[in-house]
Parts: C-alpha cells; structure tokens; sequence
C-alpha cells in the first residue's frame, strides 16, 4: 500500500456496499462510498415486500444447501459473519428482530426503513462518505491502485471494493453495471439472468385460477428428455403464470427450451390414486369421475380444470372412465408438463444468476485473484440462493469477510 492514509473507494449503496463501509477497522483511513441513485438502499426498501427479510434463522451449518453448487464457495464467509451476528449486529444497535413460522428473520417493525436506517447510522459512526447521486461511469487501474470516473471527477482510491449488486429491479439502480467494471479489470462474467422469479408457460390453463395454491409440491426441470433438477415447495397459481416459492427456486435454474413437470400429487401416491378410481369403478361404476377426486387433497376449481384437460365431460362416469383417459388423469395428476415460454425479467426478479466468476475470487476475503486491493462481494459474484433470507446473508457475509481483509491491509500499513 503506498500511502499512510489509505483510501477506500465502495462503488454501491445497497446491503452489501454498506456493511462493509460500516465494518472497515481501525482509524487512519477514508472510505468513499458511491452510489449512483439520489438515497442509498432502494432495494434493500423492497425487499420482502418492504418487510425487509433479512436472515433466517436456521443452522449456519445447512446454509450452504441453499445456494446450489456455489455454497461450498460461501462457506467460509457463511461461517466467518453468521446468521446469529448479524442478528446481534441489528438488535445492539436498538433494531428488535423477530422469526416467522417459517424462520425467517424480519424487523419486529416489518419495516425496511429501519434495517437501512441502521445501516447507514453504523456508515456514518465509521465516518464513511457516502456520495449519493454520483454515478460510476468507469474505473481503471493504475499504477499505485484504482482509478474511480464518476461524472463530475475522478477520484484515486488504493482498495476498490465493487458491490454494485446484480440487474434485478434495474428502477433501484441495480442494471448491471459492476459486470462492466469487473469485466474492465480483466475479472469473467458468468452469464447472467433472472432468478428467483415467476415462471410463464406456453397455452397457460390456469388464468381463471389466480389464487389457488398447493403446498409442498415437487417440481421437476426437463432439460433434452432428462430431469436436470428437483425441487420442492409451495406453488401458487398466478393471472399469466406459476410462482410461489417452488417456482421461485426453479427459476434460477431453467434455460431456454426447458419444460416443467409439476406433480400436483406425490409421484410416490401414483399406484394408491390409480387403485383408488379403480376400485371406484368395481365398486360404484355409476359414481362420477369429478366426485372420486374430490376427494383427494386437491381444490374442486382445480379438480374441474383437470377433467377438462383430460377431456371428460362433466357427467363422466367412473364406469365409462377407459383406460386411455384414466392414464391421462394420473398423468395431470403427477406430472402435468409445461412447455416454458419464458421466466419473469430482471423487472420481476428477486435476485441475478451469474456473475463474477468465483474461479477468480478469494473465497476467504473476497480479494479479486487478479488483482490485489480489488473486492468483489454481494450479488455481483456469480451466486444466487433461495428466497427466504439467504441472499441478503451472502451479501451480509462476504461484505464482512472483505471489510475484515481490508482492515488488515490497514494495520499492515500502520505499522509500517
């Protein structure tokens, strides 16, 4: 490091951009925050339906499950700055927080405001300048560090730390824009796209069931004949299309010419359901078909769309059931296939696929491996998880494992 009085130059006002600002130690040192819209933090006021889900609040240990194949790369940065300490982060600093049923983490207030309002108090006590309204058009590197360009003046910063976030909600000022920084600095660019979204079939058949949900349903990606991946969840039926969390996490997953196989009932009850209009038939021929499935746990708006797509008539008999229709009802029943048309945009999107690849990253301090004094952290890195808080604790905990990696480039300097 070439000066004594570092300058540390942050280009990103979100979650990620602000921890780290708030947790670069110790004194003797300026740190620069940009942020391109006129107040820092506008997604992170979205988030969670403006609730702010920020966590949640399972074992540290079963976290990396949640971000696919890149957990093993968020581990020690899971493991450095965990759920429990930024719990404590927010609450010591008189922000009460509470968990849902379903363990995920909120502001007792449910209001965002509040996790930004501690975020940027904790920026401020650390004395970082945080220029709002100050776009960064490029950066550089130069011989003694970075180059920052905004629009108004080029300022010289020693540690460039990128935590522009990814292209979802581009209106908060997430578009993008630190692929094309990294890319600049020589870093690889995974491709990217939306994830966490709802998905779009083709010849959707469910527009005038908005509403209807099913819980813990599987969902299967069909990718050139083969399952590509499984998941399991909540799915919620939708004016244009599928979403819930189910469809959510299948999101990031699904590429063009991708189908989705929905079981609506576990493929493992295939051989009871088939018994079940089987033996109604031996046992009560003259019963109707919609009246055996009514009595599985499905709803009855739902049942009628389906012996419509199977091509009953509402007067069928389970006597005059052939087999030919019978198996096509089981078929809609566990593996009802959907032709993907198209997954919501980046407008739609909680959270981008892609990134930074994580091949050039240190997984321990987040330092590019090209070049030293340069951080990537957030969702500028190649990783996106599961909805449900985990996305803001990778932001979280790679900005902590950066801001404890330049702390210790300060030190070095300090006492020099």
């Amino acid at each position: 490091m070439p000066m004594a009085h570092p300058v540390i130059g942050i280009i990103g006002g979100g979650p990620a951009g602000l921890f780290c600002a708030a947790n670069i130690r110790p004194q003797g040192f300026r740190i620069i925050l940009f942020e391109k819209k006129r107040e820092a933090g506008r997604k992170l006021l979205i988030t969670g339906s403006g609730r702010c889900n920020l966590t949640h609040g399972g074992d540290i240990r079963k976290f990396e499950q949640h971000y696919g194949e890149k957990g093993a790369f968020l581990k020690p940065a899971l493991r450095g700055y965990t759920n429990r300490e930024i719990i404590a982060f927010f609450e010591e600093r008189g922000c009460p927080l509470y968990a849902d049923e379903n363990e995920k983490i909120f502001p007792v207030s449910e209001k965002a405001d509040d996790i930004l309002s501690v975020l940027i108090s904790a920026c401020r006590e650390n004395n970082v300048m945080i220029r709002q309204h100050t776009p960064v058009r490029a950066v550089e590197r130069t011989s003694t560090g970075f180059l920052i360009q905004t629009e108004w003046q080029n300022i010289r910063a020693d540690i460039l730390v990128i935590a522009t976030g990814g292209a979802s909600y581009p209106s908060t000022g997430s578009t993008g824009d630190g692929y094309r920084f990294a890319k600049s600095l020589g870093h690889t660019i995974t491709a990217i796209g939306p994830a966490l979204a709802p998905v779009y079939p083709d010849k959707y058949p469910f527009s005038d069931l908005a509403g209807i949900s099913f819980d813990e349903i599987t969902v299967s990606i069909l990718r050139e004949g083969r399952v590509a991946r499984k998941v399991t969840g909540d799915l919620l039926l939708t004016h244009n299309g599928l979403s819930g969390p189910v469809i959510l996490h299948a999101s990031r997953y699904i590429r063009d010419g991708d189908s989705l196989r929905i079981a609506f009932l576990p493929e493992k009850e295939h051989n009871t359901i088939a018994s079940s209009i089987t033996l109604g038939s031996a046992a009560a021929g003259k019963r109707l078909v919609k009246t055996i499935l009514s009595d599985l746990p499905l709803p009855a708006r739902f049942i009628q769309r389906l012996t419509e797509e199977a091509g009953l008539s509402p007067d069928c008999t389970v006597a005059h059931l052939s087999r030919e229709k019978r198996k096509e009802l089981l078929r809609l029943l566990t593996g009802w296939t959907f032709l993907i048309k198209s997954v919501g945009g980046f407008d739609q999107a909680m959270a981008t696929r892609g990134g930074v690849s994580l091949e050039e990253i240190n997984n321990k301090t987040m330092e590019s491996r090209l070049l030293p004094g340069l951080y990537c952290i957030g969702e500028v890195l190649d990783i996106d998880g599961d909805s449900g808080g985990y996305n803001l604790q990778a932001a979280f905990s790679t900005a902590y494992a950066a801001a404890r990696s330049i702390s210790g480039k300060i030190e070095t300097v300090s006492d020099i």
